[in-house]
């Protein structure tokens, strides 16, 4: 991998892009990487991932505006897909992702950090779709995932005025769910994946499926996938081994439960 760097410490898994010269930029040999780098990932062991950029100034600053200037509408097509499928994957890895943003996340960075579960942010960091400016619109799936997120009205408005929003607009909008100084970004983002990683991991996988399948039908079908999600939880020993401990007596209850690796 020469753009991709993978940590896995116990339970939690760490990716970061690495193309700091290119500000994190992804072209197509990164979005590959990335591809692979899910692909590879150990699912019985990890329990959350934490997504984050190389370097203190971008978390992902866009597409590369160099290998798109001079694609044919078929290859833009083409290139769109390769972002999407791999956002796709991202935004469906079985559990959960944290994207820690630590500067820039402009267009395909804004993107990818909307294909993750959580994002969390630095002070210095930058969210924007900037596309029209440049004569396109997104293509990594930012006209459908920020409407979900802050709402239609808030999303066209980023996306026609081209404009980039600073953290504390981020964090007002919904855009993310904290904001963090620079040094303490990445503690944090490990903080939180360890509390999701002690919890049970199948009942967490569940959740998540649960919630995006749930969005993309409506309520009444969205409560049968929940019902369904809910009763397969049943046969697994961490619902034995968590409802047997909170009705044990309180001189047989343990401060942690441990949860089995799916």
């Amino acid at each position: 991998m020469d753009f991709i760097l993978y940590e896995a410490d116990g339970a939690v898994a760490t990716i970061t892009i690495n193309r700091p010269k290119a500000l994190n930029a992804l072209n197509s040999q990164v979005l590959d990487e990335l591809d692979q780098t899910l692909d590879a990932i150990d699912l019985d062991t990890v329990r959350c991932v934490i997504l984050t950029g190389a370097g203190d100034k971008s978390f992902v600053a866009g597409a590369d505006i160099g290998e798109m200037s001079t694609l044919t509408k078929a290859e833009g097509e083409a290139f769109g897909k390769k972002g999407n499928d791999v956002f796709r994957k991202l935004e469906t890895l079985p559990i959960p992702v944290i994207a820690a943003v630590n500067g820039f996340a402009l267009g395909g960075g804004c993107e990818i950090s909307m294909s993750c579960d959580i994002r969390i942010c630095s002070e210095n960091a930058m969210f924007g779709q900037p596309e029209v400016g440049l004569g396109i619109t997104p293509g990594f799936g930012g006209t459908q995932r920020l409407a979900r997120t802050v709402g239609v009205g808030m999303a066209k408005q980023l996306i026609y005025t081209a404009r980039n929003i600073k953290a504390d607009e981020a964090y007002r909008i919904g855009l993310v769910n904290a904001v963090y100084p620079q040094e303490e970004l990445m503690e944090q983002a490990k903080k939180m994946a360890s509390t999701i990683a002690k919890n049970a991991p199948i009942a967490v996988r569940n959740c998540k499926k649960a919630i995006n399948d749930g969005l993309q039908v409506d309520i009444d079908q969205a409560i049968v996938i929940e019902e369904k999600l809910f009763g397969d939880c049943f046969e697994t020993e961490d619902q034995k081994s968590g409802m047997g401990n909170f009705l044990a007596p309180k001189e047989q209850k343990v401060k942690v439960v441990p949860f089995k690796n799916c």
